[in-house]
């Protein structure tokens, strides 16, 4: 056995938090991306790394399956690889693990090298699992590796893949924590040494729906300090709910073989591997269809309205207020896109005179808003569409109207942002008869509260003293009258798109995060994404600015993820979203805006990053599709799944 790495401790810049009243609202949506590491190894050593209960977990899991040597067995969630490396002990030679940490992968493989044993240890994620050839006769989930995401969708989804890889007939084991235990017993504080020089602090809390358990982690070295600060949860289910759970995901003949009671060579906080459900269940004996296994399943509603902007009619953000030929043209590329997708049958409108009327003489059986410009293209009555189609009946895709109204106002974004511990950008808000205000440091942007397309930032909207903020907001409040501005701190740093597909309660698709590439803009130029580089094809903005797959370590990639989810919750965003970041000069991750019905073009960020995930345009159109026609039908997994 190779022991781990000592755990480095936090960086300079990292820090506690202290006391907090809330555990939940501290916990990144994506925890389990860093936490499985050498700390886990040593925190949690005495129950994971403990011989007699890998041991036990192994007689039970042959004993319960039936398994044979010769069975291909697939160990998902393997951390270190103990239940595998103890099946190869035992003469398994067709043994697959598979885990999202890195650190446990590659210790698992050094484990498996000195003990010359062979497992195929695989990093991978539960939710998608590697094509193969050939089915598994068994899938293993063991040492209470179930339960990690933040809804419980994602859990289905990890059981669907799971069913998709067995053969039919084939068994699935797992343990998790007995969820109603824990609700009951669970210690709320603990603390612990873990050996002469490793103490831990943990503190415990039910989530506010009462579905998952929070829990701290706060692990100190006595001469180096506090190593981690770090956040934890596990969605707890009953056995009635977990048997459910594995019939709405297709599986049959749940089976319960009792608990599981760890030991503790420690006799110390056993936290959620305590007490434990130990079931099996059988894939169908017919193996399920390519279309069953995937998350893009055949469209339900099939009678399709594409709501557009209307080109007959000005248009006061896009170029000399009026359609441009590149907008037709991705009109074309959109139309012969939704061609491709098989199942549908759309229609088009994109007169806005005749828009209600038309509804209503053929209401469509649900509606793809497409119509970014707004009611008579404006901006300012975007939310008009989606009200529309309440009113008349009509399910539709994206946000809603309160959605959309609120997120149209940057300053209210930021605010709600603020409360949520999300960093934003220090701001000044100026109301149209305000005088104007004395930042406490320039340089500084200057833009309108409420706007689309960039309408107001260009180059001269930089303000780098007090002369040049006066002149700035003059300008902006003749072109833009009546409008309220902010003054902004400027960000330096790089810039970041998100892009999520899906809700909250069916879960989210993310999109490769893009970087703004600024490197071939002219340095006389202020790196921002100004109007220009929406709008004027002959710009450098336009011409010179790029976008590329951003380059981030696990924990801005996380901090993105984790700030990105909270907002589209908190914000009511449906189906799809763009959140848009960019860091300071010491690089702090802070908000720039919230898009909820992001552009569609061919060209535009979302088709971007979509390529780079390897979705063709049409492709990343029919899961927009597919996420919102999943919203309005809501899911087929019964409602008593989701609580407590």
């Amino acid at each position: 056995m190779v022991a781990p790495s000592s755990p480095r401790p936090l960086s300079k810049k990292s820090r506690t938090l202290g006391p907090v009243a809330d555990l939940e609202r501290h916990l990144p949506a994506e925890w389990w991306r860093t936490l499985f590491n050498a700390t886990y190894v040593k925190t949690d050593g005495d129950v994971v790394e403990n011989a007699a209960n890998t041991t036990a977990d192994v007689d039970l899991l042959l004993a319960a399956t039936g398994l044979k040597p010769s069975a291909r067995v697939l160990d998902l969630c393997c951390g270190q690889g103990r239940h595998s490396l103890e099946l190869a002990s035992r003469g398994f030679s067709h043994l697959t693990g598979l885990d999202r940490s890195h650190y446990l992968i590659q210790l698992a493989r050094r484990r498996a090298r000195a003990a010359r044993l062979t497992v195929n240890f695989l990093e991978g994620d539960a939710r998608s699992l590697p094509a193969t050839d050939t089915p598994f006769d068994g899938v293993a989930i063991l040492g209470n590796s179930f339960g990690y995401f933040d809804c419980q969708a994602e859990d289905l989804a990890v059981l669907a893949a799971v069913r998709a890889a067995l053969r039919p007939g084939g068994i699935l084991a797992m343990d998790i924590s007995d969820g109603d235990w824990v609700r009951k017993n669970f210690e709320p504080r603990s603390w612990e040494w873990i050996d002469r020089h490793h103490f831990v602090c943990r503190e415990r809390m039910l989530s506010a729906d009462g579905t998952r358990l929070v829990c701290r982690e706060v692990v100190t070295h006595t001469e180096r300090g506090v190593l981690v600060d770090q956040f934890y949860a596990e969605r707890l289910y009953a056995r009635e709910q977990l048997h459910t759970l594995l019939l709405a995901s297709g599986f049959v003949r749940p089976c319960d073989h009792g608990s599981i009671l760890s030991g503790s060579d420690r006799n110390q906080d056993l936290g959620m591997m305590s007490h434990r459900i130990f079931v099996t269940a059988h894939a169908p004996g017919q193996r399920p269809t390519r279309s069953a296994r995937t998350l893009a399943r055949r469209p339900e509603i099939s009678d399709v309205a594409v709501i557009l902007g209307d080109p007959r009619l000005a248009d006061a953000v896009k170029l000399d207020g009026k359609f441009q030929p590149e907008d037709l043209t991705a009109v074309q590329h959109l139309k012969t896109a939704l061609a491709e997708l098989p199942g549908y049958r759309f229609r088009f409108l994109d007169n806005h005179a005749t828009l209600a009327a038309d509804l209503r003489a053929h209401p469509p059986a649900f509606a793809l808003n497409l119509c970014d410009e707004g009611f008579v293209n404006d901006p300012l009555r975007e939310l008009h569409i989606p009200a529309l189609l309440e009113i008349l009946g009509v399910p539709c895709s994206g946000s809603g109207p309160a959605s959309l109204a609120i997120c149209f106002n940057k300053a209210i974004v930021n605010a709600a942002a603020a409360t949520m511990g999300i960093p934003v950008p220090v701001e000044l808000y100026v109301g149209p008869g305000d005088s104007a205000p004395r930042p406490t440091s320039y340089p500084v942007i200057v833009k309108p509260a409420c706007g689309d397309g960039s309408v107001g930032i260009t180059a001269a909207s930089i303000a780098q003293n007090r002369a040049e903020l006066i002149t700035t907001l003059a300008r902006l409040r003749t072109e833009l009258p009546g409008r309220a501005l902010l003054v902004q701190e400027l960000l330096t740093g790089p810039e970041y798109t998100v892009g999520l597909i899906g809700n909250p309660a069916q879960g989210f698709q993310r999109l490769p995060v893009i970087e703004a590439d600024y490197s071939r803009l002219p340095a006389t130029l202020p790196h921002i994404l100004a109007y220009e580089s929406k709008f004027q094809l002959d710009s450098p903005y336009w011409t010179d600015i790029r976008y590329v797959a951003a380059q981030l370590d696990d924990r801005r990639l996380g901090l993105l993820r984790d700030y990105s989810t909270r907002l589209f919750e908190r914000l009511d965003c449906r189906d799809f979203a763009r959140i848009d970041f960019r860091a300071t000069a010491d690089g702090t991750l802070k908000l720039l805006e919230v898009n909820p019905n992001p552009s569609w073009r061919w060209d535009d960020d979302p088709a971007i990053m979509a390529g780079l995930a390897g979705w063709s345009y049409a492709e990343l159109l029919g899961r927009l599709i597919a996420a919102a026609q999943a919203r309005v039908h809501a899911s087929a997994v019964p409602a008593k799944l989701a609580g407590p």
